[in-house]
């Protein structure tokens, strides 16, 4: 495995490791899940499938990838109006990943959760945002095969 990871992640990245305060954490994670893109209805309508479904998270989000002259585009649904930061992580991924080649995705650390959101998140919001980080990798992995 190798730890290449897209430029524009590592960006993000580096931009959560400046952080010297959990507010100002908090509010540009507030400021990512304002940039949070729904899944286009070409894409996939409500109700949502299940096998799109991100196990454990409590926001219930969805995810789903579509393939475009081998790079992928990834699309999000977070069915909690109240989910800012599976809105956060899901704009993150968007804003971060999409374009990229899926054999760089697969190799993405779930550690990036607590890189973003910082080692104290909750228990349940961690496990849901970890994931959704898998969940992308694993679509990645189906196409990068």
């Amino acid at each position: 495995m190798t730890n290449e990871i897209p430029d524009k992640l590592s960006e993000i990245l580096e931009e959560f490791k400046e952080i010297t305060s959990e507010r100002e954490r908090a509010e540009l994670l507030i400021y990512y899940s304002e940039l949070f893109n729904e899944v286009p209805k070409h894409i996939a309508q409500r109700p949502f499938d299940d096998e799109n479904k991100v196990p454990g998270c409590e926001s219930e989000a969805y995810v789903w990838l579509e393939i475009k002259d081998g790079k992928v585009n990834y699309y999000f649904a977070v069915e909690n109006p109240h989910g800012i930061s599976a809105k956060a992580m899901a704009a993150i991924l968007d804003t971060s990943l999409n374009g990229e080649d899926p054999a760089i995705i697969k190799n993405i650390s779930s550690d990036i959760v607590y890189e973003l959101f910082g080692r104290n998140v909750a228990m349940g919001r961690g496990m849901g945002l970890t994931s959704m980080v898998e969940l992308v990798r694993f679509l990645a992995k189906n196409q990068s095969n």
